[in-house]
């Protein structure tokens, strides 16, 4: 097998020209887009288009992003993601519906073996990352190789996310861990319990209600 071959099946594999040359069109289109107007949305959506395996007219990165590959990125809709994010899509990164991703997100699919005498071999891998609909990455968070992010679950700023986190549950810490579910009555609570507002509450409700025929907001358990 080549060394791409390797790398598309979760094999350790070396970084050969083969599969440098696979990364300069990556770096191309990062380094546009990290000196795009920052002010031109429709084009650093479009340069995103380009870059990613799987995007959509509404997906929206805010520079600077770096990434190995682009097309090992696939995202769903309404994705969006803040500042200075770093996606090392040596694997798959598979992201779900309306995921928001806050700034200084490191996602690394690639790693190197522990042994000093295996990694001096420039023997390297990267395994797939998985995050589901409705997640809300927090700023400064790590995820590492292999994981995978339940529906609606909450990640918590600065966390180390070294295993899976189920569905519907906030977790945070280094490494991260579940802390609790989130509940019916997270609907109408924002900051640190704080209630929501009637005015936006009522806002919110009208929202959901319009946006029910074309997505169904589930409800939590």
């Amino acid at each position: 097998m080549s060394n791409v071959e390797r790398r598309d099946k979760e094999l350790v594999y070396i970084s050969d020209d083969e599969v440098f040359e696979e990364q300069k069109i990556a770096r191309k289109l990062t380094q546009e887009l990290n000196t795009a107007d920052r002010s031109d949305f429709a084009a650093i959506t479009g340069i995103i288009n380009k870059l990613f395996g799987k995007s959509y007219e509404d997906t929206f990165v805010n520079p600077p992003f770096y990434c190995d590959y682009g097309t090992h990125i696939e995202v769903g809709k309404n994705f969006f993601a803040n500042y200075n994010c770093t996606m090392l899509d040596v694997g798959m990164i598979r992201i779900g519906d309306n995921v928001q991703i806050a700034p200084n997100v490191s996602i690394y699919t690639a790693g190197h073996p522990v042994h000093p005498a295996t990694r001096n071999s420039r023997y390297e891998y990267g395994i797939d990352v998985t995050i589901g609909n409705n997640v809300w990455i927090g700023g400064n968070v790590v995820i590492c190789p292999g994981v995978t992010i339940g529906d609606n679950a909450v990640i918590g700023a600065g966390s180390v996310v070294l295993k899976d986190i189920p569905a519907w549950t906030i977790a945070a810490g280094n490494p991260c861990k579940v802390i609790r579910k989130i509940t019916e009555e997270d609907r109408n609570k924002q900051f640190a319990g704080r209630d929501i507002d009637d005015e936006a509450r009522e806002d919110i409700q009208r929202i959901e209600k319009e946006e029910n025929d074309s997505v169904k907001y589930p409800t939590a358990p």
